[in-house]
């Protein structure tokens, strides 16, 4: 379970998080949503300290960090092992090709030997039918399958957290679909993603929880049911506003 509380993050010309409080369990998938600008990955960028709040604090699990004191870099390098990140760009190893790509921070990071990170890497690529992929260069693909190497290689590194800052953002529809249904078989394997997203059909069909950030406040946390039947004017506005 990961915690935040009271966090808020201000930036020198923006206050970007506002007193925020939120709840991620383990095994589950939590879609972050809300407008263009909210705070949305600034949040989920602060929960593996790629972004630094002012001020507030974090559990996770049995870890603990007081936003307000100083964080020693072994406490960052415990917080980070805990997650592995997906952003928009899919930034693999351009010089590598997929199976190596997925072998990488496992033998680098984690001292695993190669034989043991190639079965790994197989294993997933053979798990979500990726095989074929696997001695081709990051050029040789679609954005789609850049994409979902990217997924593949976070999993590498068996994080506890999976953390996707809108990773169909620049994805056309078909291709967005195929990154997609990853996500949804991961959730299905009840893996614990917290997922920036501005697709509500997938938050709808996937995520167990929505947290919905406006203006740095989280406005609405809970079961994802009770978000798109909400009757607060707010959350109808902006789901309203994904129609036409």
């Amino acid at each position: 379970m990961i915690k935040v509380e009271n966090v808020t993050k201000q930036f020198p010309d923006k206050l970007a998080l506002d007193d925020v409080s939120l709840e991620f369990p383990k095994n589950q998938t939590t879609a972050i949503v809300g407008p263009s600008g909210s705070g949305k990955s600034t949040l989920l960028r602060s929960l593996n300290l790629l972004e630094r709040p002012t001020s507030g604090k974090m559990s996770i699990d049995d870890l603990n960090v007081d936003f307000q004191k100083e964080i020693s870099n072994s406490q960052v390098l415990k917080i980070r092992k805990r997650f592995g990140m997906v952003f928009q760009e899919k930034a693999l190893f351009t010089h590598l090709n997929v199976l190596h790509n997925l072998m990488e921070g496992p033998v680098k990071v984690k001292g695993v030997s190669k034989e043991a990170a190639s079965k790994q890497a197989n294993d997933l690529l053979a798990q979500f039918n990726m095989t074929e992929l696997a001695d081709r260069y990051p050029y040789q693909l679609s954005g789609g399958q850049q994409q979902r190497v990217a997924i593949l290689r976070a999993l590498a590194m068996e994080p506890e957290y999976l953390l996707l800052d809108e990773p169909t953002s620049a994805l056309d529809p078909e291709l967005e679909a195929q990154v997609l249904r990853v996500l949804r078989d991961l959730a299905e394997q009840n893996t614990s993603m917290i997922v920036v997203t501005h697709n509500m059909d997938f938050a709808r069909k996937v995520a167990s929880r929505v947290a919905f950030i406006d203006n740095g406040k989280v406005a609405y946390q809970g079961d994802t049911n009770g978000f798109f039947e909400s009757k607060e004017d707010r959350i109808q506005k902006f789901l309203g506003a994904m129609t036409f």
